[in-house]
């Protein structure tokens, strides 16, 4: 058992107590009461408060729209109307559409997310500090090690808002504090995060001195990881160019300098049930159908298939999944592909036809899967004759198209010839599933760890970095080194040796087919300078790039005065 799993349970009620006082306002309060000297009594009291944010950061991978808000906005997935489902108020077609307003409750469930988790990091962090560590029968070392990691935590917080925000308060206190800092400068918030990282880096421990349940715990690799983000997005966060720093350090944590790490032989095994223990997996969060699974939930996974697709999987625990988000389409209501370079997920896939994960999903018994999208007519996992229908009545056809096709068979013309976001029924759409939904009664339902940073991305980071350097056949090396898991031995699928084939969108391309629905597409579309100006679908460009960063939200504005809009809302 983990250590985050071992407190988990405990630690939950005071995260939630934490995070729905919001972190607009500090609470002095409510820091005191939970973290006083009278909570911090033993060494297990430390470590549940040292766990406290972590557990939220797990939750915040998928609330408050932190998921969707960095893939709806993109040519990556898509919410639209389905019959009257989904339209919520037209908000999922305001992020489609680059037309969300300071009004849109995501905007600051976003901002409230992130800084709960700094928040708490930060109270957490400040209790330890000032404890003697002999007290609680703990070395100088563990203490060191719950700082550095408290840290790091910190860091990814304020990374993922600086990436969605850009102008934030930098917090380094809470108690006492009764409102949020001004905010600091792009630049300011890029100085105090690569410092955070670099200087806990040293106390961290390595992936190989926590053993085999240290999935959860923040490490070398990890800080290394996430100052390779960092320094990879540079140029749109403070319009410098750090593309050699970052190689430096991706060279790096491939060669083993911050911890032994290995890419897996299989494309699924990082997204396995026992993916705690892969080499591949630098940083996640722990995960068990009895406990907690944020990433298969209704803001994430769960809700990215049919209604009856639970039938597909033979996992009948939970009830009905949903529709909410699928992959955009590749191909008009003719079935004729889009002309456009950007989006088309589902061709970029096809593109590759011996692609391994092109396979329709199945589970095959014995916790094994083969396959990564559900798409075409949908089989019964217990009956094969039997075929998934909508909740309107009609089977399911999914497609690579979106339109009122309902319960016209596949091959036949559809007179109505439009398609967009309002206008889609239950078979529009592929649905990817990354992570495995195994049957009901397999020991390994539910299991797989959510991963966040895995040595594949170092390993596309680097090629980045060469690619813009002039090197296309070092990119193309390292990305092969990856991607031949996906395709037979000896495919023509991998790219040429000098590495001929890459352009700048067939780069763009494989990190979205690699890192699909990972919660990464709206940062790395802005890195490549299209967010904002492509075409995909029924997207048309923007008029400016003000929507390269979400606006505060109004509730955040309300409450904290002191804030100042981000330009353009």
């Amino acid at each position: 058992m983990t250590l985050i799993h071992k407190y988990r349970v405990k630690i939950a009620i005071s995260c939630f107590i934490l995070f729905s006082f919001g972190c607009t306002k500090l609470n002095e309060n409510l820091y005191d009461r939970i973290t006083s000297s009278n909570f911090l009594q033993t060494k297990d009291d430390v470590i549940r408060d040292f766990l406290r944010a972590f557990d939220h950061g797990y939750w915040s991978v998928q609330g408050g729209g932190l998921f969707y808000g960095q893939e709806l906005s993109t040519d990556e997935l898509m919410t639209p109307n389905r019959d009257g489902d989904w339209f919520d108020g037209g908000i999922y077609q305001r992020i489609h559409y680059h037309t969300w307003n300071t009004q849109d409750s995501f905007t600051t469930d976003m901002w409230n997310g992130l800084f709960a988790g700094v928040s708490m990091a930060t109270n957490s962090l400040q209790d330890i500090e000032a404890i003697d560590p002999i007290k609680f029968n703990m070395t100088q070392a563990e203490k060191a090690d719950f700082i550095a990691e408290l840290r790091t935590l910190r860091a990814w917080f304020n990374l993922r808002a600086l990436d969605l925000y850009r102008n934030i308060p930098i917090v380094t206190a809470v108690k006492g504090e009764t409102t949020m800092p001004a905010q600091s400068t792009p630049q300011e918030t890029f100085n105090f995060i690569e410092k955070e990282l670099l200087e806990s880096m040293p106390d961290l421990p390595t992936s190989q001195s926590l053993g085999t349940n240290g999935i959860g715990r923040l490490t070398k690799g990890a800080a290394a990881s996430l100052l390779v983000r960092l320094y990879l997005n540079a140029k749109v966060y403070i319009g410098q160019d750090k593309f050699t720093e970052c190689a430096t350090l991706c060279q790096d944590i491939i060669a083993g300098k911050y911890g032994n790490y290995s890419l897996e032989s299989r494309w699924d095994a990082p997204f396995d049930y026992n993916n705690a223990q892969s080499p591949e997996v630098i940083f996640g969060f722990p995960s068990t159908f009895a406990n907690t699974h944020y990433h298969y939930s209704t803001e994430m996974y769960w809700f990215m298939a049919p209604h009856q697709a639970y039938n597909l999987f033979g996992f009948t625990n939970w009830g009905n999944m949903n529709t909410r988000f699928a992959l955009q389409p590749g191909r008009d209501i003719d079935s004729v592909e889009y002309s456009f370079n950007l989006g088309k997920p589902f061709v970029k896939f096809q593109k590759y036809p011996d692609d391994f994960r092109l396979k329709k999903y199945k589970n095959l018994g014995n916790s094994k899967r083969q396959g990564m999208f559900l798409y075409g007519y949908l089989p019964y996992y217990s009956d094969s004759a039997k075929l998934v229908k909508s909740n309107r009545g009609y089977t399911i056809f999914a497609r690579d198209q979106v339109g009122w096709f309902r319960d016209l068979p596949p091959g036949q013309v559809l007179a109505d010839k439009e398609s967009g976001m309002n206008h889609a029924d239950d078979n529009s759409g592929i649905w990817p599933a990354k992570y495995p939904i195994y049957p009901t009664g397999d020991p390994n339902t539910i299991a797989s760890s959510f991963v966040e940073i895995r040595l594949a991305e170092i390993y596309y980071s680097l090629a980045e970095c060469k690619y813009r350097a002039g090197d296309k056949a070092g990119a193309g090396t390292l990305l092969n080194a990856v991607r031949k898991r996906n395709y037979p031995v000896g495919s023509p699928s991998l790219y040429n040796t000098n590495g001929s084939q890459l352009t700048d969108q067939e780069m763009l391309d494989e990190w979205g087919r690699e890192f699909l629905v990972e919660g990464r597409r709206r940062t790395d579309m802005i890195r490549w300078g299209v967010f904002n100006t492509g075409t995909w679908w029924d997207k048309r460009p923007d008029g400016d790039d003000h929507t390269r960063i979400y606006p505060i939200g109004q509730v955040v504005m309300s409450v904290s005065p002191q804030m100042k809009q981000n330009p353009g809302y």
